[in-house]
Protein backbone atom coordinates (compact mmCIF):
# COMPACT_ATOMS: atom_id res chain seq x y z
CA UNK A 1 0.00 0.00 0.00
CA UNK A 2 1.48 3.78 -1.11
CA UNK A 3 1.52 6.17 1.95
CA UNK A 4 -1.27 8.03 0.23
CA UNK A 5 -3.54 5.08 -0.13
CA UNK A 6 -2.92 4.19 3.55
CA UNK A 7 -3.76 8.12 4.80
CA UNK A 8 -6.62 8.14 2.37
CA UNK A 9 -8.05 5.29 4.60
CA UNK A 10 -7.16 7.03 7.45
CA UNK A 11 -9.29 10.21 6.45
CA UNK A 12 -12.01 7.83 6.39
CA UNK A 13 -12.56 7.58 10.27
CA UNK A 14 -10.44 10.89 11.28
CA UNK A 15 -11.80 13.96 10.74
CA UNK A 16 -8.85 16.12 8.68
CA UNK A 17 -10.26 19.29 10.24
CA UNK A 18 -9.08 18.03 13.36
CA UNK A 19 -5.86 16.66 11.88
CA UNK A 20 -5.50 20.35 10.11
CA UNK A 21 -6.14 22.36 13.37
CA UNK A 22 -4.41 20.43 16.08
CA UNK A 23 -1.43 19.72 13.69
CA UNK A 24 -1.78 23.87 12.58
CA UNK A 25 -1.91 23.07 9.04
CA UNK A 26 -4.13 24.12 5.85
CA UNK A 27 -7.15 21.63 5.55
CA UNK A 28 -6.12 21.72 1.78
CA UNK A 29 -2.41 20.12 3.03
CA UNK A 30 -3.98 17.27 4.79
CA UNK A 31 -6.12 16.11 1.82
CA UNK A 32 -3.19 16.66 -0.50
CA UNK A 33 -1.26 14.30 1.48
CA UNK A 34 -4.15 11.54 0.54
CA UNK A 35 -3.44 11.53 -3.27
CA UNK A 36 -0.78 10.25 -5.37
CA UNK A 37 2.24 12.44 -5.55
CA UNK A 38 2.68 14.88 -8.01
CA UNK A 39 5.77 12.89 -9.74
CA UNK A 40 2.44 10.03 -10.49
CA UNK A 41 0.44 13.00 -12.05
CA UNK A 42 -1.21 13.45 -9.12
CA UNK A 43 -1.20 16.38 -6.99
CA UNK A 44 -0.29 15.43 -3.71
CA UNK A 45 2.41 16.86 -1.16
CA UNK A 46 5.40 14.64 0.14
CA UNK A 47 3.20 13.56 3.38
CA UNK A 48 5.10 12.62 6.61
CA UNK A 49 4.59 8.89 6.02
CA UNK A 50 7.28 9.67 2.98
CA UNK A 51 9.28 11.74 4.60
CA UNK A 52 10.02 9.32 7.43
CA UNK A 53 10.62 6.74 4.22
CA UNK A 54 12.94 9.04 3.09
CA UNK A 55 14.71 9.65 6.47
CA UNK A 56 15.04 5.79 6.69
CA UNK A 57 16.49 5.47 3.72
CA UNK A 58 19.21 8.29 4.03
CA UNK A 59 20.65 7.46 7.30
CA UNK A 60 19.86 3.79 7.52
CA UNK A 61 19.24 4.09 11.38
CA UNK A 62 16.32 1.56 12.36
CA UNK A 63 16.03 3.22 15.58
CA UNK A 64 13.62 5.74 13.67
CA UNK A 65 11.59 2.96 12.83
CA UNK A 66 11.73 2.29 16.51
CA UNK A 67 11.09 5.50 17.64
CA UNK A 68 7.72 5.37 15.60
CA UNK A 69 6.57 1.75 16.69
CA UNK A 70 7.40 3.02 20.33
CA UNK A 71 5.08 5.75 20.11
CA UNK A 72 2.39 3.89 18.53
CA UNK A 73 2.67 1.17 21.53
CA UNK A 74 4.69 -1.33 19.72
CA UNK A 75 7.80 -2.14 18.67
CA UNK A 76 10.03 -2.39 15.51
CA UNK A 77 11.60 -6.02 14.38
CA UNK A 78 14.40 -6.14 11.53
CA UNK A 79 13.28 -9.03 9.40
CA UNK A 80 16.42 -11.51 8.55
CA UNK A 81 19.15 -10.95 6.30
CA UNK A 82 19.60 -14.00 5.26
CA UNK A 83 17.51 -16.81 4.48
CA UNK A 84 18.19 -20.22 5.98
CA UNK A 85 18.98 -23.10 3.58
CA UNK A 86 15.43 -25.85 3.45
CA UNK A 87 17.69 -28.16 5.10
CA UNK A 88 19.22 -25.62 8.09
CA UNK A 89 16.33 -26.38 9.96
CA UNK A 90 17.44 -27.55 12.80
CA UNK A 91 20.44 -25.39 13.64
CA UNK A 92 17.92 -22.71 13.03
CA UNK A 93 15.42 -23.77 15.53
CA UNK A 94 18.93 -24.46 17.85
CA UNK A 95 19.25 -20.57 17.29
CA UNK A 96 16.37 -19.69 18.75
CA UNK A 97 16.70 -21.33 21.51
CA UNK A 98 20.32 -20.33 22.21
CA UNK A 99 18.56 -16.95 21.56
CA UNK A 100 15.65 -17.66 24.39
CA UNK A 101 18.29 -18.82 26.67
CA UNK A 102 20.44 -15.90 26.46
CA UNK A 103 17.52 -13.50 27.25
CA UNK A 104 16.62 -15.51 30.17
CA UNK A 105 20.78 -15.21 31.15
CA UNK A 106 20.29 -11.32 30.83
CA UNK A 107 16.75 -11.33 32.87
CA UNK A 108 18.37 -13.84 35.85
CA UNK A 109 21.55 -11.58 35.99
CA UNK A 110 19.11 -8.22 36.54
CA UNK A 111 17.12 -9.88 38.51
CA UNK A 112 19.83 -11.29 40.93
CA UNK A 113 18.89 -8.36 43.21
CA UNK A 114 15.48 -8.34 43.34
CA UNK A 115 15.78 -4.53 41.36
CA UNK A 116 16.01 -3.87 37.76
CA UNK A 117 18.09 -0.91 36.69
CA UNK A 118 17.39 1.55 33.23
CA UNK A 119 20.33 0.00 32.15
CA UNK A 120 19.24 -3.48 32.95
CA UNK A 121 15.98 -2.78 31.39
CA UNK A 122 17.66 -1.68 27.78
CA UNK A 123 19.82 -4.75 28.22
CA UNK A 124 16.92 -7.42 28.66
CA UNK A 125 15.15 -5.02 26.12
CA UNK A 126 18.20 -5.85 23.48
CA UNK A 127 18.15 -9.59 24.13
CA UNK A 128 14.30 -9.65 23.89
CA UNK A 129 14.12 -7.76 20.35
CA UNK A 130 17.27 -10.05 19.15
CA UNK A 131 15.13 -12.93 20.12
CA UNK A 132 12.26 -11.51 18.09
CA UNK A 133 14.28 -10.86 14.86
CA UNK A 134 15.45 -14.50 15.30
CA UNK A 135 11.83 -16.06 15.51
CA UNK A 136 10.73 -13.74 12.63
CA UNK A 137 13.21 -15.26 10.23
CA UNK A 138 11.65 -18.88 11.18
CA UNK A 139 8.60 -17.64 11.30
CA UNK A 140 8.65 -16.05 7.53
CA UNK A 141 11.06 -19.58 6.26
CA UNK A 142 8.06 -21.59 7.38
CA UNK A 143 5.42 -19.68 5.51
CA UNK A 144 7.41 -19.18 2.44
CA UNK A 145 7.68 -22.70 2.65
CA UNK A 146 11.94 -22.70 2.79
CA UNK A 147 11.59 -25.87 5.36
CA UNK A 148 8.96 -28.21 2.30
CA UNK A 149 12.17 -29.68 1.47
CA UNK A 150 13.79 -31.06 4.97
CA UNK A 151 10.05 -32.03 5.71
CA UNK A 152 9.62 -34.20 2.27
CA UNK A 153 13.42 -35.57 2.84
CA UNK A 154 12.42 -36.84 6.31
CA UNK A 155 8.83 -38.14 5.32
CA UNK A 156 10.94 -40.34 2.34
CA UNK A 157 13.46 -41.49 4.67
CA UNK A 158 10.62 -42.55 7.08
CA UNK A 159 8.84 -44.70 4.65
CA UNK A 160 12.25 -46.05 3.49
CA UNK A 161 12.72 -47.17 7.19
CA UNK A 162 8.71 -48.46 7.61
CA UNK A 163 9.09 -50.75 4.81
CA UNK A 164 12.41 -52.30 6.12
Amino acid sequence: MQSHELLKEVLKKTSAKQISSDMGLSLSLIYKWAEPPQDETGSGANNPLDRIEQLLRITNDPRIAQWVCERAGGFFITNPKTKPHPYQLIPFTNNIVQEFADMLGVIAVAASDNTITKDEAKAIRRRWEDLKSVTEGFVQSSEEGNFLALQSAGSTADAVRAKS
